[in-house]
């Protein structure tokens, strides 16, 4: 059967935090690149759609096809291993450390950014001409996405940075659902459906992912976008780096984790207790 059961696919998320908390440095950043640099592109052909079809539903459906590309090739988000990597602590799997977790976060956030920066600079290149020209219609449209996300919260102060955070955790309660999804079935038509349904959710949403932004806003400051390179850090990419952390880890991670793996005893009827007593 193609189909795991949560106890089964839970199981699995414990041992691929294991796993890549103890995956070499080298490893771990080629895999983190590549992830980065395949979403970077999904991100461009999802706002590509847009411009052109005038639907951002059309975006949303069509972007999952970077997100399912990159896991079934093996490669590493930044927020799937805030999801995964816990778990294998909590599980006191042998070895596993804070330390050793906040290495892992720290290789997969450079890589990541690594592989998102490059498609940026290429995209970058290929909108303006080599520079030559302004950006055409796409490019202009992800500049704009740079500016009303950072300068859009930052107008509200605290009431923005909350808004921000918030989507933040809501981006990766969908994100992580999709890593799971991966892992939930045996083929790879089961894989693919059950990671495209909660990444459309997150995309036509608008909420924000620390990884697709890695590639929005440095592709937006290059081809002109009117904010600055701390606009861009602190009222986005730190806050939502935060907000995804918290969001998957609470809402995906600890919940299939403590039900499924830490299962509490369950409760006995008063009926079965007095037939117990009397026999």
């Amino acid at each position: 059967m193609s189909y795991l059961v949560p106890s089964e696919f839970v199981t699995k998320m414990v041992d691929a935090g294991e796993s890549k908390v103890f995956m070499s440095t080298r490893d771990t950043v080629i895999r983190a690149y590549m992830a980065g640099a395949i979403l970077a592109l999904a991100a461009v052909f999802a706002v590509a759609m847009t411009v052109q079809t005038g639907s951002p539903l059309i975006g949303a459906m069509l972007f999952p096809v970077g997100f399912s590309m990159l896991y079934l090739l093996g490669f590493d988000l930044l927020t799937g291993v805030f999801v995964l990597t816990p778990l294998a602590w909590l599980d006191k799997r042998p070895g596993v450390t804070i330390g050793g977790i906040l290495r892992n976060w720290a290789l997969v956030f450079i890589g990541n950014f690594m592989g998102a920066f490059t498609v940026a600079v290429m995209m970058s290149i290929v909108f303006t001409f080599g520079f030559s020209t302004e950006p055409n219609e796409v490019g202009q449209k992800i500049a704009g996405i740079g500016e009303a996300r950072t300068l859009g919260y930052a107008k509200y102060g605290a009431a923005g940075m909350l808004t921000l955070f918030i989507r933040g955790m809501l981006c990766n309660w969908m994100v992580s659902t999709g890593v799971v999804g991966a892992m939930i079935s045996t083929s790879v038509s089961g894989k693919v459906i059950a990671m495209w349904m909660p990444i459309m959710l997150f995309f036509a949403m608008t909420f924000e992912h620390s990884i697709v932004n890695m590639f929005l806003f440095p592709s937006g400051l290059i081809m002109g976008g009117k904010f600055s390179i701390m606009d861009y850090l602190i009222w986005n990419e730190i806050p939502t780096v935060v907000g995804n952390l918290v969001g998957g880890l609470a809402f995906t991670g600890l919940t299939l984790y403590s039900t499924h793996v830490r299962t509490a005893p369950k409760r006995v009827s008063k009926e079965r207790v007095s037939v117990g007593r009397a026999a």
